[in-house]
Formats: structure tokens, sequence, C-alpha cells
């Protein structure tokens, strides 16, 4: 059924390829407002890209730009709803991938994190597609391509294993923060990266055997949601890379 659907879908993902979501919102000629002068350009124009806003059932209940969705409010604290992905991947030899986010980034640069974390857009029609979480691999090709620059051709949307979703909130600096039900993919393959700096500063592959010792030497904090789910599930599900299907969890979002 999977394979039917992405069949289906082949023409708009090869238009995708290569195609960050900061350049499609170029094609669509928007303007950067004032307010995010401040910041780097080509992130601030990303905040731009309209973000699915989910009720905590992850029922889609509308859109609004990414900006807005990780604005905290100044008097609640509160950070709007909105749907996400985090992406876990692994070499051949069981090693995962870690990156950390550039110094560019508005919400929680200089941080380390799992693979790629991002999000699936309202105005690409592919990824508001919920069955088989098909629109959230559809995101996740695409951003690995954007971020650690892996050839789409390397990563086919079924290649994720969808695990769970997570739903959790951090008001991060104050003024950005998360608050996201977050889809949980892993994948295991040797796959070529090509950094993109203006996202990421440094990936290297951690061994399960010294992922406490590496974390412990890291020279900037974890992102919230790689230090929640390497708490809470990530050593039980790297040591069983190959039998992760009984710790598949669709029916139900795990809160933190």
């Amino acid at each position: 059924m999977l394979a039917s659907r992405l069949k289906l879908l082949l023409p708009r993902i090869s238009w995708l390829r290569g195609c960050s979501t900061t350049a499609v919102g170029q094609q669509q000629q928007r303007q950067v407002p004032t307010e995010f002068a401040v910041h780097d350009p080509l992130q601030a124009h990303a905040l731009k890209e309209q973000c699915i806003l989910v009720d905590a059932n992850d029922q889609a209940i509308g859109a609004t730009s990414k900006a807005d969705c990780h604005r905290v409010h100044p008097e609640t604290n509160d950070v709007k709803l909105h749907r996400a992905f985090s992406v876990f991947l692994f070499n051949s030899q069981g090693e995962m991938l870690v990156q950390k986010r550039s110094s560019h980034k508005i919400t929680f640069p200089n941080t380390y994190t799992n693979a790629c974390c991002s999000h699936p857009l309202y105005e690409i029609e592919q990824e508001r597609q919920e069955s088989n979480a098909l629109g959230i691999r559809v995101a996740a090709q695409r951003r690995l391509n954007y971020e650690l620059g892996i050839p789409t051709e390397e990563l086919q949307p079924q290649d994720f294993r969808y695990l769970t979703r997570i739903h959790y909130a951090d008001t991060g600096d104050g003024v950005w923060g998360e608050h996201e039900i977050d889809y949980i993919l892993f994948l295991q393959k040797d796959v070529t990266l090509r950094p993109n700096s203006n996202e990421v500063s440094e990936v290297r592959y951690l061994r399960r055997d010294k992922i406490d010792e590496a974390v412990a030497k890291f020279s900037a904090p974890l992102t919230p949601w790689f230090s929640l789910i390497l708490q809470h599930r990530l050593k039980l599900w790297w040591d069983n890379l190959h039998q992760l299907e009984q710790f598949e969890d669709l029916s139900n979002i795990q809160r933190f």
C-alpha cells in the first residue's frame, strides 16, 4: 500500500529533491519580516514556513507559521502544539549519528541532537498525508537531504521505521521554545553526508557502549527532545535495532 502511494507521489517528490524548505519559500517570493532581521537571513526566511497545528490527540486543526509555532507566550509561557519528527540514523556498524545545530539556528542553536529534527509542512500537500505516516516520511527525506546532504536516491520514505509519537514541551530561552507531537523515525543505512553549514556545524557517529561518556564530553547541551528520548527510550531501542517491530506503538502518544 505504501509503495503504491509513493509511486503516485514520485513526480512531486522529484521536484522537491535538493530543495530546502527555504528554497520553497524563496520560490514564493516571501518577504522576511523586519522583526527577524537580527537573525541569519536563511533561518529567518524559514520562519515563514507553515507548520501543522494539532490537538493533544494529534488531530490536525490548522496551520500557522514556524515563527508562530515556536514563540513562547510572554504571559502564559505556552507554545502552540504542532506536528514534528525526529530521525535517528544508524550506520551498518550500529553507530548513531548525532549533529550539532549551527550557531545560525534560531531555536536551540549550538546544541547536540539526533540526526534530524524538523516538521512536515502544511504547504506541501504530500506532507499532510497521515496514512502510514507518509507525510512525515516524505518530510524526513526532504530534510535529511537539506540538512545533511544525504542524496534523496539513497533514502526512500518507506525506508524509515515509524516507532511511536512523543508529546513534549520546552520553553527554551523564554522567547523561542517547542511544543510538539514528535514522530520517532529510525533508519539503519550507510549514507553519504554533505552537511549544510547553515544548519549543522558538526556531525559524528557514536557507539552504543560509549554514549554516556560521549555525551558527558560534549562541548554544548543537548536539545530537550533528544535529552528526553535518550533518558526514557533510546538505549532500549538502540539495543534492539534488528527487532524494533516489538517496540512499535502507533496508537498511543508517549507523554514526557
